[in-house]
């Protein structure tokens, strides 16, 4: 290590040492050249956002750090690659305004909504050749799943219809037509997640901490094609300066698995300055929040998410101390 520090330094004419964090033979190395050649060494601390001196090197001394990444930047500096979602994150900001009425609809309804969208999933089946607003028309029971049969739900499709995703909705018999006013829409109708990724993702928009946030990214760990490829999904992911945000939404209950996955991404692509944050729209159980303290994942659940406080939540959260390490 301090031969190939020495060798570096050989050929520039001006040389300083960050010594923001490394194994300690690496930082070893770096104090014992320093000292040897009288070269400036500074650190950075993740909590204040400044650099500090360490070593002759006054003029890094309380310095604010400027540099603000993005999400992407974070991705490639890992040696991953992001992909496209299911999600145009291009198109998301003109639905901004009606996803808080969306997600009401959702809390109101919420014990049926897994039933709701398996009917969405029946009756409206994408074609290529749709046109807009999307006409649907069949019978109000539809085959679920393991032969079970759901229904349409009056009430929660009048209250689509109140806030604009559906239009013209009737009951005729056992039959019952209406539109919905886009493809778009209609996917997040088709998709027992999406109303939730929606809300966290406006509640960081909301919050006007981040510089990029991105809903429903898709990571390549190496950047390899084909079956080499390996990939994951992160519901959300957002960019602080040098610190990243990683969100995964739950509208079921929390399971171990989810939470071990949840730190892994975090702690690859994001680092040890990481945050991580699980947002469940159920009660989340003390075993499953004991696993998420240990992991240093922050849970956000159904009571706070009803009392309107996630925007408030991630504020908070992005000031907290780094999580602790993957046991």
């Amino acid at each position: 290590m301090l031969r190939k520090l020495r060798a570096i330094g050989s050929g520039s004419e001006t040389v300083v040492i960050d010594v923001t964090g490394g194994t300690e033979a690496a930082l070893f190395g770096a104090g014992a050249y320093s000292r040897e050649a009288n070269v400036p060494a500074f650190t950075y601390s993740r909590k204040a956002n400044t650099f500090y001196n360490i070593y002759n090197a006054e003029f890094a001394q309380a310095v604010p750090c400027r540099i603000s990444y993005s999400v992407d930047d974070f991705v490639h500096l890992a040696g991953g690659r992001m992909k496209n979602g299911r999600v145009d994150n291009n198109v998301l900001a003109r639905y901004l305004p009606d996803v808080d009425d969306f997600f009401q609809v959702y809390l109101k309804h919420q014990k049926k909504w897994t039933d709701f969208i398996i009917f969405m999933q029946r009756i409206s089946r994408p074609t290529e050749d749709d046109e807009e607003p999307v006409s649907i028309e069949g019978s109000t029971e539809q085959k679920g799943e393991s032969g079970r049969r759901v229904h349409a739900d009056e009430e929660l499709m009048r209250d689509l219809e109140q806030i604009g995703f559906l239009h013209d909705v009737r009951f005729t018999d056992d039959r019952v037509s209406f539109r919905i006013r886009d493809r778009q829409i209609r996917a997040w109708l088709r998709d027992v997640g999406s109303v939730l990724e929606l809300y966290v993702y406006k509640a960081c928009l909301d919050s006007h901490i981040f510089g990029d946030v991105i809903c429903s990214a898709i990571i390549d760990w190496s950047n390899e094609k084909g079956k080499n490829a390996v990939t994951n999904e992160i519901d959300v992911v957002a960019a602080r300066g040098v610190v990243p945000l990683f969100i995964s939404c739950k509208t079921c209950d929390v399971k171990t698995e989810a939470l071990n996955e949840l730190a892994i991404l975090s702690g690859r692509f994001g680092g040890k300055g990481a945050k991580s944050v699980i947002v469940t729209a159920e009660a989340c159980s003390a075993a499953a929040r004991h696993r998420a303290a240990q992991l240093g994942i922050t849970v956000i659940d159904a009571e706070e998410l009803r009392a309107g406080s996630i925007t408030q939540r991630l504020k908070i959260i992005m000031k907290a101390a780094p999580p602790k390490e993957i046991p």
